[in-house]
């Protein structure tokens, strides 16, 4: 597919994989819609993109503040073609000391509300017959990672949604993509939930050593110009395990094809 003249709208967009798919779908003429917590960092992205951009703040657990920016983003030029989930937060805690609250709330930025932000614009794209929504999971989302037990909850979590949603949508022109990076060199380690909550504040020799963003963000718009479904950017032993859980396109076949032969009236029919 072309992404040019196409609107693409990121969440987390302020830093690391979602600045560097910014620059890259606007590098391919795309029209970028950023949104995050941090207005002026938003801002700093804004300046070095190549098309025209829109800078949406607002945080992502705020409903009210969702809603009125799923209207901006839609209202902007007429509608969004590329949504990608991408806000979220990440964990460093063994289960047995973390507290509930670290649970619920990386539960509630990690799954709920991604979820929140593409329900707001799933019958936007299926009424216009298109769309891409691009969900943002981990090698954590298909392996579980020790000191990452939330993480790996809401990550795998998020790629169940996804597959689901994708069944529904398959007649619809809508297409849904799940990407599972593994270690990229970001801020993900710093800002990391530790068992109290509080902000690890340091990172990880995986991390710091891991694949630059913008390498990343590459790998995965290839892929979804491919119309690959769940895509892997990893490498070494991470890439091994995320392909070895990797979900064949066959069974994506197979349960699309349950709806393309009225799995969904039927089961509405019966109530």
């Amino acid at each position: 597919m072309s992404f040019e003249n196409r609107v693409a709208w990121i969440t987390g967009a302020s830093s690391g994989i979602g600045a560097a798919l910014a620059r890259e779908l606007a590098s391919r003429g795309a029209h970028v819609v950023l949104s995050g917590r941090d207005e002026a960092r938003l801002a700093a992205v804004a300046e070095g993109l190549a098309t025209e951009s829109l800078c949406l703040p607002f945080d992502v657990r705020d409903d009210d503040a969702m809603a009125a920016a799923t209207r901006a983003a839609i209202d902007w030029r007429g509608g969004v073609d590329i949504a990608v989930a991408n806000a979220g937060v990440s964990q460093r805690g063994a289960a047995r000391k973390t507290e509930m609250h670290v649970y619920r709330e990386i539960v509630a930025i990690d799954l709920v509300q991604q979820i929140a932000f593409a329900q707001g614009l799933v019958p936007h794209m299926a009424d216009r017959g298109s769309g891409r929504l691009v969900f943002i999971s981990s090698i954590a989302g298909k392996v579980g990672v020790p000191m990452r037990t939330a993480y790996c909850a809401a990550k795998f979590g998020l790629v169940g949604y996804a597959d689901a949603l994708r069944a529904e949508l398959s007649q619809s022109g809508v297409e849904v993509h799940v990407v599972a990076p593994g270690s990229v060199a970001t801020d993900v380690s710093r800002n990391a939930l530790t068992a109290d909550g509080s902000r690890r504040g340091k990172s990880d020799p995986a991390i710091d050593n891991g694949i630059p963003p913008d390498e990343a963000a590459r790998e995965m718009v290839d892929a979804i110009a491919l119309n690959q479904r769940e895509i892997i950017v990893a490498r070494g032993m991470e890439e091994a395990l995320g392909k070895l859980r990797q979900t064949p396109d066959q069974v994506f076949d197979q349960v699309a094809a349950m709806v393309a032969g009225g799995y969904m009236e039927k089961m509405e029919a019966e109530g």
